[in-house]
């Protein structure tokens, strides 16, 4: 059963060596690397003026330099990374770019931030596309979490069926939404310049300042908080860096191609929703009832986010084109999340193979993908929108810290890649390209530098902190990871002598009474040969070690029966002790202990059998120089038989008589 439905889910297994068969052209990477960025444009706007709003409508004279800002940024870090996918296109991204050049600590930072970043942005995709279903049937608010959570556990199973096969499901709405948006804009900006500017359902309200009078200091604080909220435009820039071995051949310059068309279109889309929220004079504020005017129950009612009002402003409330770009809008926010979904298994399996991560992420399922990665990811996305409620605004408080710690130490690293190649490089030609992309990197690099500033600064106390605990907790887990494997396998490295051959084997046959399968391993001790071989058995039971005595006795077993004696009626101290002594007697002798196990079919069977074995066996696994050989017997019921091969009348096939060659049976 559960079988049949896993491969309802995820699909049949692939072979592989249909690796290559899953690599993606450029017009699927788009939606699947960059849906991440291209959605952050449905909200970046819309945080901006949240946060300018604190102080009243005074000061929303401030967005259009804001979003400048966050378009100068955005087109900048484009470049640099695209800089980043033709040097190092293997896929370590900014973690690769950061380990070769700043040293291994480095590239653990930024693996770290990149980490928390994935799960934040399945967190704040997956909420603030709940967001827009709320926005247009407002009665699913109280089921806010719940949907969240269906739709991050949907995405899962999606993913897990493979990064093609996804691909093609999520490459139809992010066209749409990107259709659907340039059409909003078009149509809104040539209405304003016509002289018929769209207005909001909101322009007529007032906001209820939380901040008055704000001048000098207190003023650059906002600005500087509004442009750090409006900076998750970025998000998810870097995921085209990390994904670069999933492009078809030539995987780096269809990479870099990929990320152009991103920047283009997401700088579009943002200046454009931003330039058009402003004309319509959209209003928005971070608590409801701080919107004075609001026609709803401002203690329950949710407000239309930016993009909404935006679309009922352009289209007509509740028209055709209004639930056209929320539904499309939704499905991008959510699917948004499929960055993340490509972007943390990949990394994990990189670090896995590093030995910063358990090996476990490194190994591909039965579609190809990364199924641990994907697994965990989806989990503990889903624990966070359970703590945080579903809230965008609680949520992205968490966000876009990591991005910019990532950011910064890539760009410090390419500008030290390139200054390496400078110093062997002679070309002029060659030297002046690498002059003109060092600049870029370094550029970026401060750029990045100053936002991460100004988002830690901003951000701290609004719930950052918890990246800022969550990162180093990361990245010392994963320095201990990585220092019990490098101990494991100095370890495991083989003596120079080779193989130390044991002088004596001694083997255990551990006996509860005469049957089948007792008899089975004492078969099976006596073929391997060892120098030694005891049946061992525990005194709990007088008359039942008396019947096994007799019962060895008929059956003339040649193997010498040894009883233990247990007054306290425990089994596994007095094995280990009679172990323990036949291992003290050489340095170099081997003790092999058989257990006899019964095979189960039912998962309840397993509860009424091989409990004392299990113990025993936990605790010899511990004992140096001892072996432990677990012998099966199958039961009945763990015996599994194709249908093909039950006849009628419930006749097992070796019931059947056998038929002589050139006959058939009647």
């Amino acid at each position: 059963m559960l079988n049949w439905l896993k491969r309802v889910l995820v699909g049949r297994p692939l072979r592989s060596d249909r690796l290559g068969e899953t690599l993606l052209s450029k017009r699927l990477a788009l939606p699947i690397f960059a849906s991440d960025p291209l959605s952050s444009v449905a909200y970046a706007t819309q945080e901006i003026l949240l946060v300018l709003t604190l102080g009243g409508l005074a000061y929303l004279f401030l967005a259009p330099w804001v979003g400048l800002a966050v378009v100068v940024l955005l087109a900048v870090v484009v470049a640099s990374y695209r800089q980043v996918v033709r040097a190092y296109p293997s896929g370590g991204g900014s973690y690769e770019v950061a380990s070769r050049n700043l040293g291994p600590s480095a590239g653990l930072v930024v693996a770290a931030a990149l980490l928390v970043d994935y799960i934040m942005t399945v967190a704040v995709s997956v909420a603030a596309g709940v967001d827009n279903v709320i926005s247009a049937v407002p009665s699913l608010n109280t089921h806010r979490v719940a949907i969240c959570v269906g739709f991050v556990f949907a995405l899962m199973a999606m993913n897990l069926r493979g990064v093609r096969e996804s691909g093609k499901t999520f490459a139809w709405p992010t066209y749409l939404f990107i259709t659907g948006v340039l059409v909003m804009v078009a149509l809104g900006l040539g209405r304003a310049v016509a002289g018929h500017a769209p207005v909001a359902e909101s322009a007529g309200w007032q906001v209820r300042p939380e901040q008055v009078g704000l001048t000098g200091l207190a003023l650059a604080l906002l600005t500087l908080r509004a442009f750090a909220s409006g900076c998750t435009a970025l998000t998810g820039v870097e995921a085209i860096s990390n994904g670069v071995p999933a492009f078809k051949p030539p995987k780096a310059e269809n990479a870099a191609r990929t990320m152009l068309a991103m920047g283009v279109v997401a700088i579009t889309l943002f200046a454009g929703i931003t330039a058009l929220a402003l004309i319509a004079k959209v209003r928005v504020a971070e608590h409801t009832c701080d919107l004075i005017g609001f026609p709803g129950n401002c203690a329950t009612d949710p407000q239309r986010t930016v993009i909404a009002q935006l679309a009922a402003a352009v289209f007509g409330n509740n028209s055709f084109g209004f639930f056209v770009i929320q539904a499309t809008t939704a499905l991008i926010l959510i699917l948004a999340a499929n960055t993340a979904f490509n972007g943390f298994p990949l990394l994990g399996a990189i670090l896995a193979q590093d030995r910063y991560l358990p090996r476990q992420l490194h190994t591909r399922g039965d579609r190809l993908a990364f199924s641990n990665g994907i697994i965990i990811l989806a989990a503990i996305a889903a624990v966070l929108i359970w703590v945080f409620d579903g809230s965008v605004t609680r949520l992205i408080q968490l966000y876009i810290l990591g991005v910019f710690t990532s950011f910064t130490l890539s760009q410090a690293g390419m500008v030290r890649h390139w200054n390496r190649a400078l110093a062997d490089e002679q070309d002029p030609k060659v030297r002046r390209r690498l002059h003109r992309s060092r600049v870029i990197n370094a550029l970026g690099g401060v750029l990045t530098a100053l936002v991460l500033v100004i988002v830690l600064a901003t951000k701290f106390t609004h719930g950052a902190y918890l990246v800022v605990i969550a990162v180093p907790v990361l990245f010392a887990l994963m320095r201990a990871i990585h220092g019990h494997y490098e101990r494991v396998s100095a370890e495991l490295e083989p003596e120079p002598g080779g193989v130390v051959m044991p002088a004596r084997v001694h083997a255990v046959v551990l006996v509860s009474r005469v049957h089948r399968p007792t008899l089975q391993a004492l078969a099976y001790a006596q073929a391997t040969r060892p120098d030694s071989l005891t049946a061992v058995t525990v005194s709990i039971n007088a008359e039942e070690v008396a019947r096994l005595q007799q019962q060895w006795a008929d059956r003339d077993l040649n193997v010498p029966l040894t009883i233990l004696d247990s007054p306290y009626r425990e089994i596994t101290d007095p094995v280990l002790d009679y172990v323990n002594r036949l291992r003290e007697e050489g340095p170099r002798d081997l003790v092999v202990v058989y257990i006899p196990e019964y095979v189960v079919g039912r998962w309840w069977e397993q509860l009424l059998h091989n409990q004392s074995a299990l113990r025993l066996k936990a605790r010899l696994l511990f004992q140096r120089r001892v072996m432990v050989v677990s012998v099966p017997w199958q039961l009945e019921s763990s015996v599994r038989r194709p249908r093909r091969e039950q006849v009628r009348g419930g006749r097992r096939p070796e019931d059947r008589k056998p038929v002589a060659a050139g006959r058939r049976e009647s």
